[in-house]
Formats: C-alpha cells, structure tokens, sequence
C-alpha cells in the first residue's frame, strides 16, 4: 500500500473514521501509523498499470515543466517552527462551504478511475469516506453521479462539472449533483482547449473497451470523445447560473491569477481553487505554490480559497494552509493508492498525509488547522530540483 516495505514495518492498527472535531495527539492520530513513501507507491503503482494507462494518470502536458516544478515549489518554503506552544493535541478537522471534515486534505477530481481499479470511484469513495476526507467526483467518472454518492458508509462530496458537448445534458448533470446530496458544484475552467499531453499522443491513448464515461451523453450510440469536455464557451455569467441550476455553492477550479479569482467571486463563486490541472494544460504555467498568495490576497475574507498540485507530504499541506489555503486536494497519490490497494490503499494516502499533517504541526508549535498563521513560512531563494 502507501508505505515502504510491510517486511520493514510494524503491525498497523485497524483504520477507523474520525469525526470532523476530535482532536489528534501527535504522536497517536488514531488513523493507522504509516510512513507514507508516495515515490515507492507510484513505482508499485506503475508496475501494475498497463503503460498507457500509467502514462495518462502520470503524464503532464508540453515539456512537463510545470509537472515537474510543482511539488518544489512547496518546498521553496521553509518552516519557521513555533516552541514552547504546550501543544499536546492538533485539531485537524475544518468545514468547507459549511460541510465538516476531519482532514483539511481531500480528493482532487481526476477521471477515468475504472483504470486503476475495478471499483472505481467507488472505491475512492469508500476509502475518502474511512477517513473523513471530502472526495470531489469528476464529470468524466466511470461511475454515474448518483451511484457514486449512494456509496456506503457516505462521506462528504462535491461534484466537478465540465461543459459536455450537450450544453442541455451538462445543465440537467448540474441539477441531478444537487439532487444526488452533493454540498458543492466544482467548475473546472482551465480547459478551453485541451492541452497537448504527448505521452497519450504517442500512446494513442482511448479508453479501454468496457468502461464507460457514465456521466457523457453518448454521441449517436457510440462512446463520446475524450476530449468532448471543453470549456471555451463559458463566461463568468455561468458561475450564477449553475449555481441556480444546482441549488449548491460554486467552486470554480483552474485560477492561477489574483485578478481572476477576484471576478469569479464578484460574479457569485463561494471559493475558488487554484491549480494547473496536474500540469496537464498549460505549459510552462506558474505553479500553484506560487500562484497561491496572490489569489488569496485578491479574495481576502469574501471567499474560501483551496489548492492542488504537487502536494506530496504533510510539510507541503502546513505550507498551504499558511500562505491562506482552507485545504488542499490531492490526485495523484490517490490514483496510486487505489491502483494498488483500491479502497484501503486510498485510505493509507489519506491517512498517512494528515499524520504527516499533525506531526508537522505539533513540531511547529501549531495545534489547529483552521489557525496556521501566514509567518509560519518564509520564501527561501533554494529550490529543490
């Protein structure tokens, strides 16, 4: 699962769900003790996926300069660790947009999970839910919106929402994540063309005969196109008018600008998610790392502001939410936990990033995710290849 070798490592206890406002004591988080080593997960990951298959979940678009700068722009940052704090316990859960967690790290969107594991987004699902982490369900799931909310036991859930080639079927998608339980609707707005990611070129990649785009009109009978998921007609107007369709808050996902996150709040956004899409559109974009403050000084107390990208270890998650993030999301590592252990290897990711989270924490002095001050971190001039 997500750790090094089992051979080398203890017992672990059973996992079990926390609630949102049970505090963690550093050195017993009450979630399965793991060392997380998310390199040697990916590895394991990639010996048992189909190369082309590897390759979409892995690649990035262009030269993959901004794949790659993504987690080391976390770590240009460096801790500056609070003592003689008596912090014996962190509170790690929070709410987003009103709804409890018990980790202020949740599951990125990502699609086409039928690929890593026979269960799916379900088994995302499920694994998301044992650790009370909010999962966010892609539009180009292989699981239908509703069957994917009616997992058991139930976690907390957005729905991320792209412009299909039916403007009518994308509207009525965005009614039915209202009427399935879904708290928020993600606009995912960086694809106004899809970017050019030349592993799946070279690949030829499709999607493997069986596994359908359950959320994706078909196209007279046939399966829809990858690519049929563009946004280049979408405004800031929609953003209100989702919003209504849905009856749900709207995150819009994809700014990497100050001045942009300021007009998709001024036209209704309840949060905004900075991010580049795993690297996946643009390229050389600025990294999420980077774009982070200046979104957050332009939204300031009107909206809740989230990020992804790169985020590999609990010193990364801390750096995020100091420099103003509410949480994170993570999707790679989780497309890696579910390749090799489906459910419970999406739950040992989960788990072993927010214990990496609360150790973090307590050995910076700071006992509570929703208070990491910004002067925690200070930008350093190094940065790690």
């Amino acid at each position: 699962m997500a750790t090094i070798d089992d051979a080398a490592n203890p017992p672990r206890r059973t996992q079990r769900q926390r609630s949102a406002d049970e505090p963690v004591t550093p050195d017993d988080p009450g979630q399965e003790p793991a060392f997380l080593d998310l390199a040697a997960l990916q590895r394991r990951a990639q010996q048992q996926l189909p190369a082309d298959v590897y390759d979409y979940y892995a690649g990035g678009s262009g030269a993959e300069t901004t794949l790659a700068e993504s987690t080391a722009a976390w770590r240009a940052w460096r801790l500056r660790p609070r003592v003689l704090r008596g912090v014996d316990a962190v509170q790690l859960g929070t709410t987003l947009l009103g709804t409890a967690v018990a980790t202020p790290i949740g599951v990125a969107p990502w699609a086409y999970q039928g690929m890593a594991h026979p269960d799916g987004e379900r088994g995302t699902a499920r694994g998301a839910a044992a650790t009370g982490a909010l999962m966010t369900v892609s539009t180009s799931a292989n699981t239908s919106v509703e069957d994917a909310a009616a997992v058991s036991p139930p976690g907390p859930r957005w729905f991320q929402l792209y412009a299909l080639h039916s403007p009518a079927y994308t509207d009525e998608l965005a009614r039915r994540a209202g009427r399935a339980g879904y708290t928020a609707l993600v606009l995912t707005v960086d694809l106004p063309v899809l970017g050019r990611r030349l592993r799946d070129l070279r690949n030829d990649f499709a999607l493997p005969a069986g596994l359908l785009l359950a959320n994706h009109p078909p196209v007279q009978g046939t399966q829809p196109p990858l690519q049929a998921v563009l946004t280049p007609s979408w405004t800031h107007r929609d953003i209100e008018r989702f919003a209504e369709l849905s009856g749900l808050p709207v995150v819009v996902k994809g700014v990497l600008r100050g001045d942009d996150a300021a007009d998709c709040v001024a036209a209704g956004a309840s949060a905004v998610w900075v991010s580049t899409h795993g690297g996946r559109q643009v390229d050389p974009a600025v990294a999420s790392a980077d774009a982070l403050p200046e979104v957050v000084a332009a939204v300031g107390d009107d909206a809740e502001v989230y990020a992804d990208g790169g985020i590999r270890g609990g010193s990364d998650v801390v750096t995020a939410l100091a420099l103003g993030a509410r949480a994170v999301f993570v999707g790679r590592p989780t497309a890696w936990g579910l390749a090799t252990g489906g459910a419970d290897g999406v739950a040992r990711v989960l788990a072993g990033l927010t214990e990496e989270l609360a150790h973090t924490m307590a050995l910076c002095g700071l006992d509570d995710v929703r208070a990491v001050p910004r002067d925690t971190v200070v930008r350093t001039s190094r940065r790690l290849p």
